[in-house]
């Protein structure tokens, strides 16, 4: 397909419908599906021959897929990603900063010497200048810092809990990185949040991530008009 949703074949004759899930969800969460000219239709012939399995399998994962809020199908017309209204993305940011901020809290308390270095190694790979200059790369990264932190919080509710969220959050994250001078700021951000975290200034680092995901939520919220006009016409059409 020519819309960025790339599978690899399946090397072994896997009959399992959890399998399938994975490998098509993991393959969605990594498409663009909030550019302006994202092309959201899948096609499930090809999707079965880029697996090298029938499309019974295919058809059964969608299904789930579509239980999950992941594909919308649609009878007579196809199968297509499921993109966020603009006040479903708002509200993804809400939560996703009310629970990372929580985290930070938490890893401010329980954080190792090697959990600040680690954080540290990851902030160190790029300079304002260079997050811009690779983008892409530095998107990635972006999203396993803040990953980390859930991580070093020590709350395996509160990780699961950002993790679900978190797979519809990976598009937006990336679409919105590449936009103004985000990458710079995030990297100033991420720096001001570890001395926070080092310094076991629980308050303080909740603050700052809480404020480091409002900002994206501000940014949405201010120039992502057309996902709201694109969401108000296909209702219309609908």
């Amino acid at each position: 397909m020519a819309n960025g949703f790339h599978l690899r074949p399946i090397e072994s004759n896997f009959t399992l419908k959890d399998h399938i899930y994975d490998v098509l969800l993991d393959a969605i969460t990594q498409m663009d599906i909030y550019s302006e000219n994202a092309d959201l239709r899948l096609d499930e012939r090809t999707m079965a021959e880029q697996l090298g399995i029938s499309r019974t399998p295919v058809r059964e994962a969608l299904a789930r897929l579509e239980q999950d809020g992941f594909v919308d199908i649609q009878p007579r017309k196809g199968v297509f990603v499921r993109r966020k209204s603009l006040e479903e993305v708002l509200e993804m940011i809400i939560a996703w900063a009310a629970l990372e901020s929580m985290a930070a809290r938490l890893a401010s308390e329980r954080a190792t010497k090697a959990d600040v270095k680690s954080l540290r190694k990851m902030a160190a790979k790029y300079s304002k200048d260079e997050a811009g200059a690779h983008i892409s790369e530095y998107s990635e990264d972006n999203i396993r810092f803040h990953q980390r932190i859930l991580e070093i919080s020590q709350c395996k509710l509160l990780k699961s809990m950002a993790d679900g969220l978190f797979l519809h959050m990976h598009a937006v994250r990336n679409r919105a990185m590449g936009e103004g001078d985000r990458a710079s700021r995030s990297v100033v951000d991420h720096m001001e949040i570890i001395e926070a975290i080092e310094a076991r200034e629980a308050d303080h680092a909740a603050r700052l991530v809480r404020e480091h995901t409002m900002r994206l939520h501000d940014h949405v919220r201010r120039t992502w008009t057309r996902l709201e006009n694109s969401q108000k016409n296909r209702t219309a059409v609908g």
